[in-house]
């Protein structure tokens, strides 16, 4: 009854055109990474804590105060960190409201829906980081969310521009699609991988002395070699899987995701060796962080290219004897 309503409502607002559709959901794809980026930027700066609690910034105070504990920068980093989840929330509901006004098909709905649903998860897991006191795992908790989202904010795009009323073609064998998924998979431990590395390293994301945050108490080098190692399988399988999907004959638009794909990885783990013998400078961890979004958003639309959905168009009149 409650959704009738809503829908309802949503019937008042003007009909969408597929490119405000896009729109939105490329929106929703920037604002998810961008809160990635950010994050990162906030771990950095050790401004984990510039907010000490949720969903206050201070007791009695949702907005900074003036305090001489916390540093004034630290307090101005972590709250517009926390400001940019409402500019996510933004996007989230735009694109819902506009695919439920255009009536999409339900699995454009269903992945719709997951962008609000996914950011109040967010934020309910970044409450309890800072309440944890920024506890390694909990970071690491929030992070790999974050990531996730990115993945479904792009799958969501993919879907946004395919035609409700098309018929689902495969683009390749289901050997080669399975390959793509445990790309995918392989990722996802690249990233798990890489939050214990953070987790060990140097930036904790708070430098008190009273509170200090509770680490990851691993020794980092088997770590990075883990990390590493994962990374180079990732890169393996995209290199396997192209040879496999040029066997079987791609289009153009494959071809040109899968280069951009591979491209990308290999530029991220020349960032990965910079850090290691730099000895992980704040700027390139923000730089790593942003490079892994795009991974992500490369293999996400790699996987959906791979099973589309083509409008066909009705065949012509033929013309009987007379």
């Amino acid at each position: 009854m409650l959704y009738r309503a809503f829908l309802r409502l949503v019937d008042l607002l003007p009909l969408p055109s597929l490119r405000v559709q896009r729109a939105f959901a490329l929106a929703v794809i920037i604002s998810q990474a961008g809160i990635c980026v950010t994050g990162a930027v906030v771990r950095v700066t050790a401004s984990g804590l510039g907010c000490p609690t949720w969903p206050e910034c201070f007791p009695g105070s949702f907005t900074p105060v003036g305090v001489s504990e916390v540093p004034v920068l630290h307090q101005a980093v972590e709250f517009s960190n926390r400001m940019l989840t409402f500019l996510v929330s933004l996007c989230a509901g735009l694109i819902v409201l506009a695919v439920v006004r255009a009536r999409r098909r339900r699995e454009v709905l269903v992945y719709a829906w997951l962008m609000p649903g996914g950011t109040v998860l967010q934020a309910v897991i970044g409450g309890i980081t800072v309440r944890a006191g920024l506890l390694w795992w909990t970071v690491s908790v929030h992070l790999l969310a974050s990531m996730l989202m990115v993945w479904l904010a792009t799958v969501l795009f993919v879907k946004v521009g395919q035609p409700d009323d098309g018929i689902e073609t495969v683009q390749a064998p289901t050997p080669l699609r399975w390959l793509t998924g445990l790309t995918a998979v392989v990722m996802a431990a690249v990233l798990v991988a890489g939050t214990l590395v953070t987790g060990a390293g140097p930036h904790a994301g708070d430098k008190s002395i009273t509170r200090p945050v509770r680490r990851l108490e691993v020794d980092i080098t088997p770590l990075v070699h883990l990390h590493a190692e994962l990374l180079v399988a990732y890169l393996s399988l995209l290199i396997g899987l192209g040879f496999g999907l040029f066997a079987v004959g791609i289009t153009r638009r494959v071809r040109i995701r899968l280069f951009a794909v591979i491209a990308t990885v290999c530029a991220q783990a020349l960032l990965g060796v910079v850090q290691y013998f730099t000895h992980v400078p704040a700027a390139l961890v923000v730089f790593h962080v942003g490079g892994a979004t795009l991974c992500i958003i490369g293999t996400a639309i790699l996987w959906a290219a791979l099973r589309t959905r083509e409008k066909v168009s009705a065949p012509e009149p033929v013309a009987l004897a007379t």
